[in-house]
């Protein structure tokens, strides 16, 4: 059912719930009501089928329509959990992998894509992710992002300068300054590794 269709019919649906004393959320089709215990849902979801078929004359997708913890629940891209007794949100782990697709995509090795034209791209796909998920507790997520995205952009500098030479060039063009004795920077250059394992901690001394 296509969203303005589902309001109008769900509309009604919505008034007797409220009627009823549940607490809900609901967009097009997609409708969440909460309830205090898993007894009180069950009861509550064979109660709204009932309306919903016989009144309405919806047809409810009993696969996908069930009774579950809050924490299992995944609503618009959005999870939930509970913190001090009180229900918050936060990203769904499916949400964080599908940015995570898009990003790789970006940021592969082979696209073509030239620096300005990816740094664009990751500019408009990462604003409109945080945008939409603004409501989400996810500091620590977007600390654990922007380490995963930074190194998968060193890895495509790594990989985009092909020979030891051109690498020892442009490290010693940055400035780069090991920690470790002058051996291990002539050990990176040489390294047999493959990109993404490179990038692990030579590089993001010099790169960020």
């Amino acid at each position: 059912m296509s969203p303005l269709p589902a309001n109008i019919m769900l509309n009604e649906g919505d008034h007797e719930s409220e009627q009823r004393g549940h607490r809900l959320v609901r967009y097009a089709d997609d409708l969440m009501i909460f309830c205090k215990s898993r007894k009180a849902a069950q009861r509550t979801l064979d109660n709204i089928i009932q309306y919903i078929e016989g009144k309405l004359f919806v047809k409810v997708n009993r696969e996908k329509t069930q009774v579950a913890d809050i924490r299992d629940v995944r609503f618009l891209g959005y999870g939930f959990y509970m913190y001090r007794g009180e229900g918050r949100l936060r990203v769904h782990p499916k949400s964080v992998k599908k940015l995570k697709d898009k990003l790789r995509e970006s940021t592969g090795r082979s696209n073509g894509m030239s620096v300005e034209s990816r740094k664009t791209k990751l500019n408009y796909i990462i604003r409109g992710w945080v945008n939409y998920f603004k409501l989400a507790d996810m500091k620590k997520l977007i600390e654990t992002l922007d380490q995963w995205l930074r190194r998968r952009l060193r890895m495509v500098t790594w990989k985009r300068w092909k020979r030891v030479r051109t690498r020892y060039a442009n490290l010693k063009k940055a400035c780069f300054r090991p920690l470790r004795p002058r051996g291990c920077m002539i050990a990176c250059h040489h390294s047999r590794r493959n990109a993404w394992d490179g990038t692990c901690t030579h590089l993001c001394y010099t790169l960020g």
